[in-house]
């Protein structure tokens, strides 16, 4: 399994509706192999201020062990050489055999101060799989990542890729609810 660029994703959600159909297209992504879920936390809390946390993961058992193995042997190999390759290898494995979970109750609480009631946030940890033959190539080419990150559409106006109507459209979904 080669390991694609990771990117962790807030998302915030003001008086949440869910339907289940942002699971659904994550798992779309997962069987066209473009993205995969390494490990997702969302947070809701209710009217009343009662909170509900949920873990979620669209790694296979066999795909956690394996990349639990990955990241256990790169620790050991940082900590103790050749030997702690192996033994974090191990180590890895195991503590990924029940699946992957990065994020911790103590995340959920630090998301919990940033919303109000009536409101969710997730995080999601991603692997851009997609990525992994184009990160490649430019490894190859000699070359690296200085720098990533989204674009507002607003500023897709000035080069034309959008009119300004379709921006503020654009604009307007991905900021709404963000005066949680």
């Amino acid at each position: 399994m080669t390991i694609g660029p990771v990117q962790l994703i807030v998302l915030g959600f003001k008086s949440p509706d869910f339907h289940g159909e942002i699971i659904a297209e994550l798992e779309r992504l997962k069987e066209t192999d473009t993205v995969r879920v390494i490990d997702a936390l969302a947070v809701f809390k209710d009217a009343d201020g009662e909170v509900e946390a949920m873990h979620l993961s669209n790694l296979s058992t066999d795909e956690a062990i394996e990349l639990g193995s990955k990241v256990g042997a790169l620790i050991g190999l940082g900590f103790e050489g050749e030997q702690g390759l192996e033994a974090g290898a191990t180590a890895g494995a195991e503590a990924a055999a029940d699946g992957i979970s990065v994020f911790s109750e103590d995340d959920a609480w630090d998301v919990l101060g940033e919303i109000p009631n009536d409101s969710a946030a997730a995080l999601l940890l991603i692997e851009h799989h997609w990525a992994v033959p184009l990160r490649d190539a430019v490894f190859r080419a000699g070359g690296f990542r200085i720098g990533d990150g989204f674009i507002s559409p607003l500023d897709l106006i000035g080069i034309g890729l959008v009119t300004a109507t379709e921006a503020a459209e654009l604009h307007g979904l991905e900021t709404a609810s963000a005066s949680i």
